[in-house]
Formats: C-alpha cells, sequence, structure tokens
C-alpha cells in the first residue's frame, strides 16, 4: 500500500474490463476499489453479450425444432413447436442476474471495495464519487478508466424506446414485431436479424455501405449470404442511408442516397432496431480537469501500455481500457487490456497483440474471425513487399458436419507466401465461434501453417476443417 492515498488503484467502470482488471490487481497484492455508476457488468453482462446469447440460444431452438425437413433428414419427427416470447425475455433476465451476482461476489470475497455512484477525475490520482447529492473523494496511486460505451443514433433518427430502439431495448424482448427494419449489418445487426426471424418477424436489413456486411471478409459475407439472409425472411438495402426514421404505428423511415440526402424510397415498418456501433462514454469522466483530450470520436488516448496520453506523452498513473480506447469494442478485448493495465501498473512491460484477438457473431450458424481480412492482408503485403496466399476449406467435407447435418460453412486462412505467418482466419459454420480460438492462439504464439500443419485433431471434429486447411497452405508455401 502506497502511504498517502486511500488505494493503490481506483478503477472507475465495473464492466468486464473493470472487474478483470480488479482481479489482477487484487493478486498482486493492490488495495484497489472499483467505482460504477450503474449495474456490475457493464454493457456486456447486462445489455450486450449475455443477454443477447441467453436470446440467441432461445430463439436458435425454436428454428431447430421448426426445421421439418432438417430434421426428418435425421429420422426426427416434432410436432407443432410453440414458444412463449416472456418466458424466453425472463430466460435472458435470470442469466444476466446470475452473472451479476457472481461478479459482485467475486469482488466482495476477494476485499475489493465496490462502490456506486458516478465517478470523475477532479485532480491527478484523485476521483470524486456523487450518488444524488452526496460526494466521496478517494485517491489513489494509480487510476485506471473503463467507462464502456453506448449505443450511437445518427442524426435524423428518433427513438422512443418501444418502437423505434436500440439493442439496449432489443434485448427485453418486449414484444414481436411482425416486420422490424434493422440499421446496420455489423454483428448486432445480424444477431438480431437471427433472433427476430428464428422467432417469426420478417426483417429489412439496412446498410448505408454498398453491400451488406462490409466489414466482413468478402468470402465470409458472400456464404453468409447464401446462409444467414436468403434463406429467411430478410430483405436486404444496401447503399441507402435511414435519413430520417419517426416513431409510431407504423414507423417511418425515410431511405436516401449516402451522397445526394435525396431520398428514394419510405418504409412503413412496424418497429426498428437502431444497430449503428457505439461510441464511447468519456464526456462527464473529468478528463479536462487533468489535460487529457479525447479524439474527435470521443475516445482516449493510450499507448501500447493503455497509459493515457497528454499531449502525446505518457500520463503517470492514469491508464484506460475497453470500449474507451477505441481498440477493439469487444469485451473479451478489455477483460485482456485490465490485464495487461495491471501488469504494467506493477512494472511489467507488456503489450497486447491486437491481431490475435478473435470476435463472432453468433448466428446460426456462427460467424467468427481473427486478424485481417483478405483485402487488408493484401494491403499491408503490398506495403511491406511480401506476398500473401489463401486457402479455403468447406464443412462439406467435414465427417462431424455431416453427421450433424450441418454442412454450410467455410474456414479461411490468410498467410504469408514466405513465412507462412498467420495474418488472418474467417470461419463460416456450426461452433465457428468456438473454432476461431485455435488460430487465434497461433497468431499470439507466432506459430504458422507449416507448425499447425504438424499438430492432430481429433477425428472426426469439426476443428478438422482447420487441419485441413493448415495442410493445404503447407503444400502452396
Amino acid at each position: 500500500m502506497n502511504q498517502g492515498v486511500d488505494y493503490d488503484l481506483i478503477i472507475i467502470g465495473a464492466g468486464v474490463g473493470g472487474h478483470g482488471a480488479a482481479l489482477h490487481a487484487v493478486k498482486y497484492g493492490l488495495k484497489t476499489a472499483i467505482v460504477e455508476a450503474a449495474e456490475m457488468g457493464g454493457t456486456c453482462v447486462n445489455r450486450g453479450c449475455i443477454p443477447s446469447k441467453a436470446l440467441l440460444a432461445a430463439s436458435g431452438r425454436v428454428r431447430e425444432l421448426r426445421n421439418a425437413q432438417h430434421l426428418k433428414s435425421l429420422g426426427i419427427q416434432v410436432a407443432q413447436v410453440s414458444f412463449d416470447r416472456e418466458t424466453i425475455a425472463n430466460h435472458a433476465k435470470t442469466l444476466v442476474s446470475k452473472i451479476q451476482g457472481d461478479m459482485s461476489n467475486s469482488l466482495s470475497r476477494l476485499g475489493v471495495d465496490v462502490m456506486q455512484g458516478w465517478a470523475k477525475l477532479v485532480a491527478p490520482q484523485k476521483v470524486s464519487i456523487r450518488q444524488g447529492d452526496e460526494e466521496t473523494i478517494i485517491t489513489g496511486q494509480d487510476v485506471l478508466l473503463s467507462p464502456g460505451s453506448v449505443p450511437f443514433v445518427p442524426p435524423g433518427i428518433e427513438l422512443d424506446g418501444k418502437t423505434v430502439f436500440t439493442s439496449d431495448e432489443a434485448l427485453r424482448l418486449d414484444w414481436l414485431p411482425q416486420w422490424v427494419a434493422v440499421i446496420g449489418s455489423g454483428y448486432i445487426g445480424l444477431e438480431f436479424s437471427d433472433i427476430y426471424t428464428a422467432l417469426g418477424s420478417e426483417v429489412t436489413l439496412i446498410e448505408a455501405l454498398p453491400q451488406v456486411m462490409p466489414t466482413f471478409d468478402p468470402d465470409i459475407a458472400k456464404m453468409a449470404q447464401r446462409a444467414l439472409i436468403g434463406p429467411r425472411d430478410i430483405e436486404t438495402r444496401a447503399g441507402v442511408i435511414a435519413k430520417q426514421v419517426t416513431p409510431g404505428s407504423p414507423v417511418v423511415i425515410e431511405l436516401a442516397d449516402p451522397e445526394t440526402k435525396e431520398v428514394v424510397d419510405v418504409l412503413e415498418v412496424d418497429a426498428c432496431l437502431v444497430a449503428t456501433g457505439r461510441i464511447p462514454v468519456t464526456k462527464e469522466l473529468g478528463l479536462e480537469r487533468v489535460g487529457v483530450e479525447t479524439d474527435r470520436r470521443g475516445f482516449i488516448p493510450v499507448d501500447d501500455h493503455l497509459q493515457v496520453l497528454q499531449d502525446g506523452k505518457p500520463m503517470p498513473h492514469l491508464w484506460a481500457i475497453g470500449d474507451a480506447t477505441g481498440k477493439m469494442m469487444l469485451a473479451h478485448a478489455a477483460s485482456a487490456q485490465g490485464v495487461i493495465a495491471v501488469e504494467n501498473i506493477c512494472g511489467r512491460s507488456r503489450t497486447l497483440n491486437y491481431r490475435s484477438i478473435p470476435a463472432a457473431a453468433f448466428t446460426h450458424p456462427e460467424v467468427s474471425f481473427v486478424g485481417l481480412t483478405e483485402p487488408a492482408a493484401r494491403e499491408l503485403a503490398a506495403a511491406e513487399g511480401f506476398a500473401i496466399d489463401t486457402v479455403r476449406t468447406y464443412f462439406k467435407g467435414n465427417s462431424k458436419a455431416l453427421a450433424e447435418g450441418e454442412s454450410d460453412g467455410l474456414a479461411k486462412v490468410i498467410y504469408r507466401q514466405d513465412t507462412g505467418e498467420i495474418l488472418g482466419a474467417h470461419i463460416l459454420g456450426l461452433h465457428a465461434s468456438d473454432l476461431i480460438q485455435e488460430v487465434a492462439n497461433a497468431i499470439a504464439q507466432g506459430h504458422s501453417v507449416n507448425d499447425l500443419s504438424c499438430c492432430v485433431h481429433t477425428h472426426p471434429t469439426l476443428s478438422e476443417v482447420l487441419d485441413e486447411a493448415f495442410k493445404r497452405a503447407v503444400t502452396s508455401v
């Protein structure tokens, strides 16, 4: 314990990142306080990863049981399938409550002081905590900012929380609109399109860029069109923006040309989900009190060690992690950053290889990736003067996928021709979110496709899709 301060470490924000940082700090003997303005667990637990996966799990079962043709091919016959919307919604709520409790208990058990209220910097190493009319001042040797993010709502879109809403409200599943427009075709838009169509809604997917799923690898986006969009009640409208969205019954959506802003069509739907990304919660942190400026989007500048930058230089005793840094807006990335930041606070110089952090959309089938897309890899190769190659393998040749009757899928690995270094991998198929971890670990540990081609994979498993890819890649090197 440092003399003259209340704590060794004060963490602002008790999301997954802040929670992970607190657990790691205690491990190294730091007296730690964590301050949260809302619920324990932040976005991931309360309005993101956890409730959405609960809804996807339940709706996915409904989709599977209603797929009579698929079940018949396995020799299974199921009578009429029904579901209770409220019970599905309660499944998500119950899971959130359990994980909230587990996180709170883990902190209390380890002696972390958990404080409720809005925290902000009032001076270097000094934090104000306000709850109602009461204000408490605490001091810390180091302060770690982990304030998270909130949904971004573009200009012209009016929310009412009932007919026009963000993922925050959608996760409550208060009702099932017959026709819902989803603005944005990223992970959030895809997952909710999966949920809604499984439960009987029709979806219109609106994307401002020329094609849907613009951030995904082109091969994966192409196959996703066939597996996730084409067979379902999903209409796609790409290359248009939702210039004006007015709540009501019906919801009125004016679609416009992205360049001219001229209205090209008007939709009238039952509901509209706005899934246009997220922005950091950094405006009320008191950063100006310590001379720190965010970028134009509100992200906190940090160096590779996650130390906050002031005029381009690391600021002593101030750190930031998670969505607020704008590095990778993923819960597990925030958790990893929390551990890295604490390591650096304790004098162990550590950095994070962001190219090794995987991501996934938990649709049916799932989509996952790690590292670079093929266009990004080709751009890097051109800039640095090396050649790349790609290899693709398909689930339709995998024994386990065929046994499951789930053979729609693709695995793609991108690598350097000269060294076999893996630059990226992309998977669409059964359990893609689990399969991608093998490649993520390989990138983190510097293993090439040559190294991985010698690893033994259990037969018959889905992992052999990647095994085949690695073996094919070696023959091309």
